[in-house]
């Protein structure tokens, strides 16, 4: 379950659109095109407005684009998105809610999640790990987009100032730390496979399922 969206009203009808959103798919795309498999299903936690959802299935017609979310408002604005853009490989939306148990699909080629854990209490984080780990079969991958925490360079003075922010809105958001979430992974037999450095200091990870 995801908290605070960032979107504008398109227009009239329900379809929400986030200026983010289309800043930054291009860059999500291309990696994509080096992680996602070539066919299946792929499951979006938390696709928002939907229109990244929109974006990415006219880019991959050969896979299954599945969105889903917890919001009511994001879930008509992607039925929206998916009634507007008519794509026969863009699925209706699901209800769903990473911290529950239940999610309404009992498996996965790949699951993405955009923008989600840093806008999410921590059992959030953790029911999208158990999501994973209960969908996906071994050598799927897991890919996360977002900003993030890593010891493996100094934190940009803007993402700290968005850490910051986060927290004084909500104590149970923050950006997260990219080793501490890929230990919580390893326990649930996802491995950290890659790390790609995006635009505006957001990082792309890539999980895969243990075989």
């Amino acid at each position: 379950m995801a908290g605070g969206r960032f979107y504008e009203v398109t227009g009239p009808d329900a379809r929400r659109s986030a200026p983010a959103a289309l800043r930054n798919r291009e860059p999500i795309t291309e990696v994509l095109r080096d992680w996602l498999p070539e066919k299946g299903v792929v499951l979006e936690v938390a696709s928002g407005t939907g229109e990244h959802s929109a974006y990415f299935a006219e880019q991959f017609p050969n896979l299954e684009w599945q969105p889903s979310d917890a919001d009511v408002g994001a879930l008509d604005s992607i039925r929206a998105w998916v009634e507007i853009t008519g794509l026969p490989n863009l699925k209706p939306p699901l209800e769903l809610d990473a911290s529950r148990a239940d999610w309404p699909l009992q498996g996965a080629d790949a699951i993405l999640n955009i923008n989600m854990v840093h806008i999410s209490p921590w059992t959030a984080v953790l029911g999208l790990l158990d999501g994973a780990a209960r969908l996906l079969k071994p050598g799927a991958p897991l890919i996360l987009y977002g900003p993030w925490i890593t010891g493996q360079s100094p934190t940009a003075a803007s993402n700290l100032a968005f850490d910051a922010d986060l927290k004084r809105r909500n104590p149970e958001w923050g950006l997260r730390e990219v080793e501490e979430f890929a230990d919580e992974a390893a326990k649930r037999d996802l491995d950290f496979a890659d790390q790609r450095q995006m635009p505006a200091n957001n990082l792309m990870l890539h999980f895969r399922r243990r075989s």
